[in-house]
């Protein structure tokens, strides 16, 4: 099972890319991603071994609909 960020450092998290807050989501293939809220370009980090990988090359698009 992952590691859990602790509540703390999950509210100081941002997306590289736009600096928008970020929340948890799940990718494709099911595994735990960070999801940005910027409302014009959202975009998806995924989370190794319960270590968000916050770098922009590691971002996908997420359509929104």
């Amino acid at each position: 099972m992952g590691r859990v960020l602790e509540p703390w450092a999950r509210d100081l998290l941002r997306c590289p890319a736009t600096g928008a807050t970020l929340v948890d989501g799940v990718g494709p293939d099911g595994e735990p991603t960070l999801v940005s809220t910027d409302p014009v370009n959202p975009v998806a980090y995924p989370v190794r071994d319960g270590i968000p990988v916050l770098l922009v090359d590691e971002g996908v698009p997420v359509s929104r609909g």
